[in-house]
């Protein structure tokens, strides 16, 4: 598998004031396995891993002091291997399950700065909210699913890969018909590593789809993780609502009606926290800093993955792989989740939509980006040019954020007398970048 980060984790190994790293995000987006296979890489032969889920062991060396010569001295001793700091890779697998071993990063970076470490956990924000976080002493990156450009590398098609991750251009006709081909695969496989994986190696959608029910299975298992108190029934249909409501404004108490809405509102925020769910917030205004006029009560969600959200769904694959265009796939939510997960993964850390209420009319403009300290403005959809009410009302109010960008299954086009540049899907993830 070829994974985005693994460059980022080249420079981590470079860098010359290295802080021990933290691998965050959702269960099964293989966190793991980038991390074994960096240090296979970059550290052929000295890569130790510590797993505290597999050897509670491990974890008993961290319940003394937090003194990390003795940490890696005993270590040693229960790896049967040498650590020797500024050759090898220590790796913290499952982190969470010791929350002394996320404490004690810090004293690696302060007493043992040579050593690579590197960690990796789920639901730790979870586990940090009870300890104290080594603020500043740590480097923390998050994972993903895996990005349209990293599902076609996994199957081989590594040209088109190249060719989706550059920058948004014209395509010959007969390369763009084949990329929209995999794209409608990559929305019923979607990016969770076991699912691609079983879909490289079977060409079995049906297999694919198996697993990523058995996924669903396994984060539902995590509910009683959550909270104390945590009604899995409830979790699930809100978990369930949060997939349906994908481009539409969250209304808590439309989540479902087996749960109130505080309590819809609590069970979404723990699948925040649990990285199943993104919160795209609203904002009035299109200027650097979004955050600065982001509002906390209007949001819209993107999912952990695609593939997940159209199983949660309970979409039939037939109606994509039937579908000339895929903005008419489920009322165009499909489409949306796509370019918000691509943006997300591509750089963004937050990400927002354009809303503009007024008495007698509203506008909204899908997504909000900051690329190079400017916002870009991005829609969704199928419209002609003059069609984009919200787009042109944003460009006139901000001009600033000119061009625009429209995304659908179409080709290439540029309307620079309306400052408008369309491109197919498949280039999301690159409008996250410069």
């Amino acid at each position: 598998m070829h994974r985005r980060l693994s460059r980022a984790l080249v420079q981590w190994k470079g860098e010359a004031r290295r802080k021990p790293l933290i691998l965050r995000g959702a269960r099964q987006v293989g966190k793991t396995w980038l991390l074994v296979d960096f240090g296979r890489t970059h550290f052929p032969g000295r890569t130790h891993l510590v797993d505290f889920e597999k050897r509670p062991a491990f974890r008993t060396v961290f319940e003394r002091d937090l003194e990390a010569r003795r940490i890696v001295t005993e270590l040693e001793l229960l790896l049967n291997e040498r650590i020797t700091p500024g050759e090898d890779l220590l790796v913290l697998d499952e982190i969470q399950a010791c929350p002394r071993a996320i404490m004690a990063l810090r004293y690696f970076y302060e007493d043992l700065p040579a050593l690579h470490v590197a960690a990796a956990g789920s639901l730790l924000e979870f586990t940090m909210q009870d300890l104290s976080f080594p603020v500043g002493r740590a480097r923390s990156m998050t994972m993903r699913a895996m990005t349209f450009a990293e599902f076609l590398h996994g199957l081989g098609n590594h040209a088109q890969a190249d060719l989706v991750t550059g920058p948004a251009a014209p395509v010959a006709p007969a390369i763009h018909n084949e990329i929209m081909q995999l794209l409608k695969t990559y929305f019923i496989v979607g990016g969770m590593p076991e699912s691609v994986r079983t879909f490289a190696e079977t060409g079995s959608i049906r297999s694919a789809k198996e697993v990523l029910t058995d996924l669903i299975v396994t984060y539902r298992d995590d509910f009683g993780k959550y909270a104390p108190r945590a009604d899995k029934l409830g979790m699930n249909a809100v978990l369930r609502g949060a997939a349906a409501g994908v481009g539409d404004q969250i209304k808590y108490s439309r989540l479902t009606d087996l749960v109130s809405g505080p309590t819809s509102r609590r069970d979404l925020e723990l699948l925040q926290l649990a990285q199943l769910v993104h919160k795209i917030r609203a904002t009035s205004a299109a200027v650097v800093p979004l955050a600065a006029s982001a509002s906390d009560s209007r949001f819209k969600v993107v999912m952990l993955d695609i593939g997940i959200m159209q199983a949660l769904s309970g979409l039939n694959a037939d109606a994509i792989v039937s579908e000339d265009d895929l903005l008419a796939v489920y009322r165009g939510a499909l489409a949306e989740q796509f370019v918000g997960q691509e943006l997300l993964a591509g750089g963004q850390d937050e990400l927002y939509f354009w809303s503009r209420e007024a008495r007698s009319s509203s506008a909204e403009v899908d997504f909000l980006a900051t690329v190079g300290g400017r916002i870009r403005p991005i829609e969704v959809k199928s419209s002609a040019a003059g069609r984009l009410r919200s787009l042109h009302l944003l460009l006139e109010t901000f001009p600033a954020c000119r061009p625009g960008y429209v995304l659908s299954s179409r080709p290439y086009a540029e309307l620079p007398e309306q400052d408008l540049v369309f491109a197919p899907l498949y280039f999301a993830g690159s409008l996250a970048r410069e």
